[in-house]
């Protein structure tokens, strides 16, 4: 990347700051483990060869895209589901917020599905202030593309690229041509190794 070099956090220091803003045990589980395991994906689909890419930033950019998560928990510890497509933007402001730089703030705020639009915005009438919120450099599309691997429903799960294509049809064809193209690009991890050490069933 072109400029000064971006002064990355160490897991230590990732994962303390999920400490802090975890409301609960249960919430920072569910959450750090999700980021974990997208930055296990990331790192297979990297050992896949894409020479290039910031390493470091794409493994800080894993552990810290869903972040804002824990902003969405009520005082009751219930998840806000129905606005949590504003978990990326959350995120982002938490990380300004405490000095991040911008390049890392980004992987929160540009990470949801294969990338908003403002037309997505409007149209979809998401509590979002309109823009673009899409993946751009070759590190946000990485850690985009990984994160569609791995789901924190209840149970967690594993995401097949098949079962992704089909379930963003939904928000249209120009979405599964979007997966599709960083299918092509980046590849599919491996999942069954990652699923039997989770205990996350692959759909």
């Amino acid at each position: 990347m072109p400029g000064r070099r971006t002064t990355i956090p160490s897991d230590r220091r990732i994962r303390a700051l999920h400490e802090r803003y975890a409301p609960s045990a249960a919430a920072f589980e569910l959450v750090y483990t999700h980021c974990e395991i997208v930055c296990a994906l990331a790192e297979r689909l990297l050992d896949g060869g894409h020479p290039g890419l910031d390493v470091d930033l794409v493994r800080a950019g894993c552990l810290l895209h869903d972040i804002g998560v824990y902003r969405l928990y009520d005082e009751t510890g219930r998840l806000d589901q129905r606005d949590y497509v504003r978990h990326g933007v959350l995120g982002r402001d938490l990380l300004r917020d405490l000095g991040f730089p911008e390049v890392l703030a980004r992987f929160c705020a540009h990470h949801t599905g294969v990338g908003l639009t403002a037309a997505d915005v409007r149209g979809q009438a998401l509590p979002l202030p309109v823009g673009d919120y899409l993946a751009e450099t070759d590190e946000e599309q990485l850690v985009m593309y990984a994160d569609k691997f791995h789901s924190k429903t209840m149970p967690p799960v594993f995401v097949t690229a098949a079962t992704y294509a089909e379930n963003v049809r939904r928000f249209g064809e120009d979405k599964v041509v979007r997966f599709a193209a960083m299918v092509a690009r980046f590849g599919e991890p491996d999942l069954p190794g990652l699923a039997q050490r989770y205990g996350h069933p692959v759909v």
